[in-house]
């Protein structure tokens, strides 16, 4: 454990799979019967106003969640280079994923996925994922063997929930999110600077998107920027 982490921080990471599960684990049936609101409940916690112990800010949890899981990550790939390699895989999403593995391991490429799905609570959801930093912080194999459905996290580019109004914007190692622009949501590659407008009417994204169809999912797009990408 890192010394200069708080305690608090650490066992918020580890006990639970993203920041809003750790914000439900503080409210308590009490703030749900005099708020009857859950989202309220959660700004409330999130605040410091409820919960019990440390506040946990959503920035330092997404930090730290990502931080611990590029170094477990780190130890599983030192014995396989890439998790497609000697994979059967079906699903057409998962196919032109793991064509890219490599690509965009490398620097080679660089892959932005659009997903429009349903959570576990059968909330819809959709957001813009940066394929190789999702690559560095899970295991992926999950994904290619459909074990597991690939969707957007808090802490990806971008994250919406249609039923929540709950949005977040968080740029990445190889991107920055330039959230507030006349043109809508627009990411610039922090290594060649240059900018990628997400936007479905916009000339370059027609020409460079591939739009996969499964049964799996409502929507993916992979979306490369161009230059060194695809």
């Amino acid at each position: 454990m890192d010394d200069n982490v708080p305690l608090g921080l650490d066992n918020a990471v580890t006990q639970f799979c993203d920041y809003e599960a750790f914000l439900d684990s503080q409210i308590t049936a009490s703030d749900l019967f005099y708020l009857e609101d859950e989202e309220l409940a959660r700004q409330l916690v999130e605040l410091g106003y409820r919960g019990s112990g440390e506040i946990v800010k959503r920035d330092d949890f997404n930090s730290r969640k990502i931080a611990l899981a590029e170094a477990i990550l780190a130890k599983g790939q030192s014995k396989k280079a890439l998790a497609s390699e000697g994979l059967d895989i079906i699903c057409p999403v998962a196919r032109a994923l793991a064509s890219r593995e490599d690509a965009n391991r490398t620097g080679k490429m660089s892959t932005i996925i659009f997903i429009r799905d349903l959570n576990t609570r059968g909330q819809e959801i959709s957001g813009y994922i940066d394929y190789a930093h999702r690559l560095k912080t899970e295991d992926f194999t999950q994904y290619f063997t459909e074990k597991k459905k690939l969707l957007p996290k808090p802490g990806d580019l971008s994250f919406y929930n249609w039923e929540t109004q709950n949005v977040v914007a968080t740029s990445s190692p190889n991107y920055t999110v330039l959230a507030e622009n006349p043109s809508g949501l627009l990411f610039k590659n922090k290594r060649d600077r240059k900018i990628l407008n997400v936007d479905p009417s916009h000339l370059p994204y027609q020409q460079s998107s591939v739009e996969q169809k499964s049964p799996a999912f409502l929507l993916q797009t992979l979306q490369p920027l161009s230059g060194n990408s695809g």
